[in-house]
């Protein structure tokens, strides 16, 4: 699927399926349960997405193999990375920008969930 371009409206409703699933969790639980939830709230509100979305890695015009998953693609075009950390580090943003320039994707959401507000928590990167 190519990416497509990602608008501020495609944006601002996956945070507020992301802030719904903080507001009833709360911070504490692992990824996967974020994600899932998350999935839940997006495919309510009719929006298309893929979870463990692989990627594959091209060396040198060399295949090999699936690098890395996108904890969940949005609209095929908006990456979604969901942490749960203490805080979030350099490393944390640094894989978000691989998923964007080996997936052909242009914008990102870093979100960790792990806050007392999530939108504390949130991180727009982009190429």
């Amino acid at each position: 699927m190519e990416p497509g371009p990602v608008g501020e409206t495609l944006t601002h409703d996956v945070i507020g399926c992301a802030i719904a699933v903080h507001r009833e969790l709360g911070p504490g639980m692992l990824e996967s349960v974020y994600e899932e939830c998350l999935c839940l709230e997006l495919g309510q509100a009719g929006i298309p997405f893929q979870r463990q979305r692989p990627v594959p890695i091209i060396y040198r015009g060399i295949p090999v193999g699936v690098g890395f998953r996108i904890d969940v693609l949005v609209a095929g075009a908006l990456v979604v990375e969901i942490k749960a950390v203490e805080r979030v580090l350099p490393v944390h943003e640094s894989q978000v920008l691989t998923y964007l320039r080996f997936g052909g994707f242009r914008l990102g959401l870093l979100m960790n969930f792990h806050t007392r507000s999530l939108t504390a928590g949130l991180k727009r990167l982009s190429l």
